[in-house]
């Protein structure tokens, strides 16, 4: 076994896969999800981007969700994939740090975005004749700015805590990236009142976030009731329940893991859960929010004819 009781200041990322056969089967998994993940929300951002019937309150906020995906999963699988393939686990304290920052600002603007996301739903279905008052380009620029704000504050205030507790010997991080709560287990120092911190974190940007989700759309759901159109109904369900399967994959994998106190987590299960919010739903994002989109397939008709008139 290899020893991770260096005196140096670099941590040692154990990582998710075993370097077997097995391992590599799964390894080609993630970099294949990791590359969808790049090219449907690139795809999604310069779609909303270049095509000027999509620059609505409801693209603007699903473009910045994408940008969120495209840097969330880049900030972990590459790194990830780079100790897999060369054997080198270490990774620096800087380095770290680094990571953890834009992990939690990333994870936090993503659920507090999604949120936004629900509400504008919610608006347009049930408020139609508000919906231009209530989501005009200034509220949804604040939206936007205040999500991205709570996340980096959240994230300054957990990684400057975990840079300056003491740690022991030991440096051997279980997990695939710099997640703050698996270096708790490796503090010199009683890290009790932190984890209270992080508990409230995790209940009020994650958990009543996932809460107003669910009931925006059960509100949405008792407004579908209403419609006389069978097809309007069916289109309504399918985007209600196929936006709460990809929503419940995001949040509670992480409400689950951040939740639990020390004494009750599992460092292979906290891995494991780690995917679904890290890699699955950064890949499931482009495809529910787009495929099933008459505005977004248009969207990209028109894209491409321009780009064949140009070269022609």
């Amino acid at each position: 076994m290899e020893n991770y009781n260096q005196t140096s200041t670099d941590f040692f990322l154990l990582g998710l896969l075993p370097p077997s056969k097995i391992g590599l089967f799964f390894f080609s998994l993630i970099v294949l999800m990791f590359l969808m993940a790049l090219l449907g929300n690139l795809s999604m951002v310069f779609l909303i981007v270049l095509d000027a019937h999509l620059h609505t309150p409801m693209y603007v906020l699903l473009s910045q969700l994408s940008l969120i995906d495209l840097n969330y999963v880049s900030t972990t699988v590459p790194k990830m994939a780079f100790n897999y393939l060369l054997g080198n686990k270490s990774i620096s304290f800087i380095g770290c740090g680094v990571q953890s920052f834009f992990f939690l600002t990333l994870a936090v603007t993503e659920a507090l975005l999604l949120t936004c996301m629900a509400y504008d739903r919610y608006v347009a279905i049930c408020f139609p004749l508000h919906y231009p008052t209530r989501m005009r380009k200034r509220v949804c620029v604040l939206m936007i700015a205040g999500a991205w704000t709570m996340g980096a504050i959240n994230s300054c205030a957990h990684t400057a805590y975990a840079l300056h507790i003491p740690y022991c010997q030991s440096r051997a991080i279980n997990h695939f990236f710099c997640d703050v709560p698996a270096m708790l287990t490796l503090a010199c120092m009683d890290t009790w009142l932190y984890e209270r911190t992080v508990f409230a974190s995790t209940t009020l940007f994650l958990l009543f976030p996932f809460i107003t989700i669910v009931c925006s759309y059960g509100r949405v759901l008792l407004a579908v009731l209403r419609m006389r159109s069978e097809a309007g109904r069916k289109k309504a369900y399918w985007t209600c329940s196929t936006h709460i399967t990809v929503v419940t994959l995001y949040y509670a994998p992480f409400v689950y893991t951040y939740l639990r106190s020390r004494s009750l987590r599992s460092p292979t299960e906290d891995m494991v859960l780690a995917v679904f919010y890290t890699i699955l739903t950064p890949v499931l994002n482009p495809i529910i929010y787009s495929l099933r989109n008459k505005e977004v397939m248009g969207a990209l008709r028109r894209v491409i004819q321009r780009i064949h008139s140009v070269k022609m």
